[in-house]
């Protein structure tokens, strides 16, 4: 039950940081953003990850960190033009997009029910282009980030039961970091961080959102099942959705949360199979 809790209290503050990147990236650079947010997360993961890199798996670490850099790099970009609402359950649609990758790489059957998953998916996000209050392209930015979240999610339990958790994350946080850090260089827009907001949308992402949460949920997952713990990931999705109403006074009406309840409902008829996925992932659990 602690784990599980401690697990509910990662996904609400996903959530919410939803309301803060998009405040602070009204006055601070997406870029900029992104290398301080992940450079937060890396030191305070390197004292504890410093005497474990010997089994960090450096090489699948920087690219697996380059694939959560291209998620948040989409997804970041997304929530620029969007509703914090839209883009927190479209990104939740990484459960449904799991199976589906793990089918593509490694030939894991989909189960049936998947595909029922996927349409309510796609029926969800058009009533919400429907409705308009989101945008579009920012829509489809989230939406792809959500797909590199899903390949991400895919390789890492393939190959990351090889190697040091703490460690690996580190490595992965390292990696993004760079990489951020050099696009933000050569576009011109690495600069100190100023104000309340855009510091404290940096500290909430990169210590709690980033090194604390990645922590928390490989602390979590080694204490429960897979299905328990994909089945929790889905709340950031409505505590997005919860946080854009009560602190970005969003306005979706009952079309909008329409669109929203079938994404949701697309998302946890998916869950068991994304789970299920996920096990198989691991040599010798086909």
């Amino acid at each position: 039950m602690p784990a599980l809790l401690a697990l509910v209290v990662v996904t609400a503050v996903w959530g919410i940081t939803f309301v803060q990147v998009k405040d602070a990236l009204e006055v601070y650079p997406l870029f900029a953003f992104l290398a301080v947010r992940f450079a937060i997360a890396t030191l305070t993961l390197g004292p504890f990850a410093a005497p474990r890199l010997r089994s960090a798996g450096w090489k699948p670490g920087a690219l697996l960190g380059a694939l959560l850099a291209v998620g948040y790099a989409l997804q970041t970009a997304g929530l620029e033009r969007t509703t914090v609402s839209s883009a927190g359950f479209i990104t939740g649609l990484y459960v449904v997009f799991t199976p589906v990758f793990a089918y593509l790489f490694f030939g894991i059957r989909v189960a049936r029910i998947v595909v029922v998953g996927v349409g309510l998916a796609v029926l969800g996000l058009a009533l919400l282009a429907g409705v308009g209050v989101g945008d579009p392209v920012g829509d489809a930015l989230v939406l792809a980030g959500s797909a590199a979240f899903s390949v991400q999610i895919v390789l890492m339990e393939r190959y990351t039961h090889r190697y040091d958790p703490v460690a690996f994350t580190f490595v992965e946080m390292l990696s993004a970091c760079v990489g951020f850090t050099v696009i933000a260089v050569a576009l011109g827009q690495l600069e100190v961080p100023r104000g309340t907001t855009v510091w404290a949308a940096l500290l909430v992402t990169g210590l709690f959102a980033g090194a604390l949460g990645f922590l928390v949920a490989t602390w979590v997952q080694a204490r429960t099942t897979a299905a328990r713990a994909a089945l929790l990931f889905t709340l950031e999705a409505p505590f997005a959705a919860m946080a854009g109403v009560l602190l970005a006074d969003e306005v979706l009406g009952w079309p909008g949360w329409a669109g929203c309840a079938v994404m949701m409902g697309g998302i946890l008829l998916a869950q068991p199979s994304a789970a299920d996925a996920l096990r198989r992932l691991l040599p010798g659990r086909r």
